[in-house]
């Protein structure tokens, strides 16, 4: 169980155990000051979003099995940087998102009302 907490105030919840996401591979968007890309953000991928992460120069979908990543599918949650998150619903293609696992720290740059219109 995580001591951080979430966008709601509560408990931060396990955003996915498969594909194994966060900073810390614990299945949580926890972080610290070692997180420099603030993985927060815990998405439901979409075809449509893996598209736009690829062609943004981050691309999740492709397996790189040399470390252990089978790639994130459409359906499979994960925890993604807050920029990229921010960048993706500054253009229209922000995935929706589980409120419960997605850390407090997101609120230094998104509005909880915000948050709250791509609640799953």
């Amino acid at each position: 169980m995580s001591l951080q907490k979430n966008v709601l105030g509560t408990t931060l919840r396990t955003c996915c155990k498969k594909p194994l996401t966060g900073f810390f591979r614990n299945g949580l968007c926890e972080t610290d000051e070692e997180d420099v890309g603030s993985h927060t953000v815990c998405i439901q991928a979409t075809a449509e979003f893996l598209e736009f992460s690829k062609a943004v120069g981050n691309d999740l979908s492709t397996p790189n099995l040399l470390f252990g990543f089978e790639g994130v599918k459409p359906g499979d949650c994960w925890c993604l940087c807050l920029s990229r998150w921010k960048q993706a619903f500054d253009e229209g293609k922000a995935p929706k998102i589980k409120l419960e696992s997605c850390n407090v720290e997101v609120l230094k740059l998104v509005p909880l009302e915000i948050l709250k219109q791509y609640a799953l």
